[in-house]
């Protein structure tokens, strides 16, 4: 039977919104950085190594490299070619990008496209490692809608270290759809990686599985910065917001209370904008957010702030310089993309996500992952309803439920239907202690083997996974 600090461990306190924790984990991390010291970077777009017609090809090596994040200090990291987070990659429907991943680090590794529409051998597999030394080549033909992809690791067992370290990168898919509607691009669209991190005074990453808090409850980094500023004009901005951490979830408003505009979830856009003020993004969502400073004077200071506090933090996120004027000849239409619909269930599933006291386990409909067994066979082109039922009420652990392959649209959370900024194409949803919520699925184009799982990672890497195999 575990003790009390395992229970809390093992996720207790990812519950996210209680305003006091049951428990606080003795800190050996270094003090906060002093807030909004540090610029804001952008991380680099990746440059392909050759184009063919159709098609851009690209080479990634994963290894250890030294770092920034703390001023002054070093980190030793997990990177995509020793960049942290890894370069964004920039892609077009319709033309295939194929990348050759290189593992020079001395722990397996699987990289999954998280929201790609791919094929079984490149969807990066949590038992379709890449050894230390070898290569594996990755082939992402884009026929999909624009929408904010990532790339991270996906190694069972290692899966949730590996990202804490570092191997994340964003994956920005687009189309002449989403181009046409003239919105915030080029220097004026951003991307925000958000996570934590629990730092020593040297700088050394800490990565502790048990911390009652979870390892990434520490310093907020936005871009693998701790809390930066950003200098913006006084203009319209689009922000691809991912949240790229193990088990994190943010809640961002503005402090001063002024409004931003939704545009897009996981899939891409929604149907409408959803003006709102606050945006929620747990483990692996992403949010398409436009900000508009122009309704501040030069010389103001606006800041980002999240409201999902475990203990510990500090609410600072981001600090937006308003330093300069400029034209501003972007716009947020009324209407955005409009969804396709699914056709009518033939089936539905259920599955009930539970932890287990006994075992330390997280369990799906009562099950480890097993890799050798199949947890369903949805035929191909059939629409299907899932039932997603989080049975942990009596220890209240949130967790974030993720399909790959296929994105899928929200029907209703405990019957009630999902808010505006949850009707558009999602591939990963939070389902909170007690909740039900309902989704439709309809798998298409490929056959074969994925997985299905909890996104807040120590859960997966605790086998909360189950396996598809799509049939034609």
């Amino acid at each position: 039977m575990l003790n009390r600090r395992q229970v809390l461990a093992a996720g207790v306190l990812t519950a996210g919104f209680a305003s006091t924790p049951l428990l606080r984990a003795t800190s050996r991390a270094a003090a906060p950085a002093e807030p909004f010291s540090v610029r804001m970077p952008v991380p680099p777009v990746l440059r392909p190594a050759a184009r063919l017609p159709g098609c851009a090809i690209y080479h990634l090596t994963m290894r250890e490299a030294p770092v920034e994040i703390l001023p002054g200090r070093h980190t030793t990291v997990r990177t995509f070619d020793g960049s942290f987070p890894g370069p964004t990659i920039r892609a077009r429907r319709g033309e295939t990008v194929i990348v050759r991943q290189t593992n020079k680090l001395d722990v397996p590794a699987a990289v999954h496209l998280h929201g790609g529409h791919v094929e079984p051998q490149h969807d990066g597999h949590p038992m379709d490692v890449i050894a230390p030394g070898d290569s594996r080549t990755y082939v992402y033909p884009n026929r999909q809608r624009a929408a904010a992809l990532w790339y991270h690791d996906h190694a069972h067992h290692l899966e949730a270290e590996n990202v804490y370290r570092g191997l994340a990168g964003l994956y920005l898919l687009t189309d002449p759809e989403e181009e046409r509607l003239g919105l915030p691009r080029g220097e004026y669209e951003l991307p925000l990686l958000l996570r934590g991190a629990n730092l020593a005074e040297d700088g050394t990453l800490i990565y502790d599985a048990t911390d009652v808090q979870g390892p990434d409850h520490g310093t907020t980094l936005v871009n693998g910065r701790p809390t930066p500023y950003l200098p913006v004009a006084a203009r319209r901005y689009r922000f691809r917001i991912a949240n790229v951490s193990s088990g994190h979830a943010y809640v961002l408003k503005l402090r001063d209370g002024s409004e931003m505009i939704q545009i897009g979830t996981d899939g891409g856009l929604l149907p409408e904008p959803v003006r709102t003020g606050a945006v929620s993004v747990w483990s692996a969502e992403r949010a398409d957010v436009v900000i508009d400073f122009s309704r501040y004077p030069v010389g103001s200071r606006v800041y980002l702030d999240n409201t999902a506090l475990f203990g510990g933090e500090t609410r600072d996120v981001l600090r937006f310089d308003v330093v300069r004027e400029a034209r501003d000849d972007s716009r947020v239409p009324e209407r955005l993309v409009p969804l396709e619909d699914l056709g009518p269930a033939a089936t539905t599933r259920t599955f009930a996500l539970s932890f287990d006291l006994a075992t330390g386990r997280y369990l799906i409909n009562g099950a480890v992952f097993d890799p050798d067994r199949v947890d369903a066979r949805p035929r191909l082109g059939v629409p299907e309803i899932w039932e997603i039922t989080n049975s942990d009420t009596r220890i209240p652990i949130p967790h974030t439920f993720h399909t790959h392959l296929e994105q899928f649209r929200i029907l209703d959370r405990n019957g009630v239907a999902p808010p505006a900024a949850e009707r558009g194409r999602k591939d990963t949803l939070t389902v909170h202690p007690g909740e039900t919520v309902r989704i439709k699925v309809r798998f298409s184009t490929y056959t074969g083997r994925y997985v299905f799982h909890c996104h807040m990672l120590e859960h997966s890497a605790h086998a909360m996974m189950g396996q598809l195999q799509i049939e034609p």
